[in-house]
């Protein structure tokens, strides 16, 4: 479940620690024409970076070119946090990243393992994330859609913020 005032407190650690248990978002580049595409993310905080698997054919390595901007968006699994996040995404064939992200999961996307010659990986270097956090509390929801009803205003289910990030 979001935590409304760790939204409006310290959004960005509730990021990385939402991020944490994603498994899977919606990653596109910018101006490619091209559908956004479901992607595994592996989180690297201390670069305000997430990094991908994917192969030296697809979709994505053809549209990001050094400088082009890509976006990737989230839902929790309580679908009360929604995050979309953007930045410069690269090629960079990381051994280093592929050691340290390696798992039963990616070996199976890679006949040849960790060597595999179609093998690379996307980083997406983060400079700008907005955020929706709303209650998943039907008790709150009905509550703020019945007073909504009867005051005319708007109902209060949730906060938004946008920050951006450090290259």
């Amino acid at each position: 479940m979001a935590d409304i005032s760790k939204t409006k407190s310290d959004p960005l650690q509730q990021l990385w620690d939402v991020l944490g248990d994603v498994h899977a978002g919606m990653l596109g580049v910018e101006d490619s024409g091209q559908h956004m595409q479901p992607m595994a993310p592996f989180i690297e905080k201390e670069t305000n970076s997430i990094w991908f698997f994917t192969r030296t054919d697809s979709d994505l390595i053809n549209s990001a070119r050094t400088g082009n901007r890509a976006h990737f968006c989230v839902i929790s699994k309580d679908h009360d946090y929604h995050a979309c996040l953007a930045g410069a995404i690269d090629e960079v064939k990381s051994r280093e990243h592929i050691d340290k992200y390696w798992s039963a999961p990616v070996a199976a996307w890679f006949e040849g393992g960790k060597d595999d010659p179609s093998l690379t990986m996307l980083q997406l270097k983060l400079d700008d994330v907005a955020i929706w956090a709303s209650t998943n509390s039907t008790l709150k929801f009905g509550w703020e859609i019945a007073k909504a009803n009867l005051t005319g205003k708007e109902p209060d289910l949730g906060y938004h913020t946008q920050i951006s990030l450090p290259h």
